[in-house]
């Protein structure tokens, strides 16, 4: 499908870590009436605000990036929070999106969406084929309700609307707070503060067996633009790079390139949440994309932003 780059396009979520990668794609193809607000100056909890907000700005592409996000201990002790903010933020969105018939919008979902023991490669076929995974469940649902009201408005108003499950996201941008952070950016300064402060040892959530697989927030904001100029099904399309490593391999990697010496310990004690989680991206391959960086370049930039950013980074 063709992208009028001059049309209003707003993007929500533009200052988090994929929607500020996602707004560089954007400029880069040329994109000159981008349409973005902080959360100080629209909140999309606020219905009102929200509609407007689309009713001052007509927006013709939305790219619906915001929300509350995090990682396992987060998500695990704030149910009501990432549930409610979540539906609030995409039916605000989304409805207002189609009362000013907004011909494309893309929704950004997340692969907590599929059964915790789905079979791997995860298919787009395995939504809601099983129990998810209990520690990000009240997250999970409200993206499998985003995806639904994708569809069910494609269906009722035939609207050229999608949705994208992106895979493990990081890169620059990321939150890096032990507490509330996803696994690879924990661990980037977990590693890099122990490499600075001369510890022993480090230690990890978990077994460290647990297989995930990382995309870089660059490559995901490349693929989102891609599918919006060549994808118009019903169904989600899984974006990642269809490869994993186990939480062990991830934290030696991050250990050499931070030049950390000492020991890595295992906390058998702690979570250690779905087994696998691999995507099944041969829809998106098939649309004729490819990831151009590895996991090894990845985290070398990923660390390198975050020491000539760690004054202001969200920890």
């Amino acid at each position: 499908m063709r992208l009028d780059p001059t049309a209003p396009t707003f993007v929500a979520g533009h200052r988090g870590m994929v929607g500020s990668a996602i707004v560089r794609r954007l400029i880069a193809d040329g994109f000159t009436d981008l349409l973005t607000r902080t959360h100080e100056e629209l909140d999309l909890t606020d219905r009102a605000a929200t509609f407007k907000f689309f009713a001052q700005t007509r927006p013709r592409l939305v790219i619906l990036a915001a929300a509350k996000v995090g990682g396992i201990v987060a998500n695990n002790s704030s149910p009501v929070e990432f549930l409610s903010q979540n539906l609030q933020i995409q039916v605000n969105t989304l409805d207002a999106a189609l009362q000013y018939r907004v011909p494309r919008l893309l929704f950004l979902g997340s692969s907590c969406i599929y059964p915790k023991h789905a079979p791997q490669p995860i298919a787009e076929s395995c939504l809601l084929t099983g129990p998810l995974e209990a520690t990000n469940e009240a997250y999970a649902i409200a993206k499998i309700a985003g995806i639904v009201h994708v569809q069910a408005v494609r269906r009722q108003y035939g609207l050229s609307w999608i949705s994208a499950m992106p895979t493990n996201l990081y890169g620059p941008g990321d939150n890096f707070s032990d507490t509330t952070s996803h696994v690879l950016p924990a661990l980037i300064r977990r590693y890099e503060e122990a490499r600075s402060t001369g510890q022993a040892s480090v230690t990890n959530w978990g077994s460290g067996t647990p297989r995930r697989e990382f995309l870089h927030v660059d490559d995901m904001a490349s693929a989102c633009v891609h599918l919006l100029k060549t994808y118009d099904g019903p169904h989600q399309v899984n974006v990642g790079t269809g490869m994993d490593q186990s939480i062990r391999e991830v934290a030696d990697l991050i250990a050499e390139t931070v030049g950390y010496a000492g020991r890595t310990e295992w906390d058998m004690t702690k979570p250690d949440g779905t087994p696998r989680k691999l995507l099944d991206v041969s829809v998106l391959r098939a649309s004729g994309w490819e990831p151009s960086i590895s996991l090894e370049q990845g985290i070398r930039s990923t660390i390198a932003w975050f020491r000539s950013n760690r004054s202001t980074v969200r920890a």
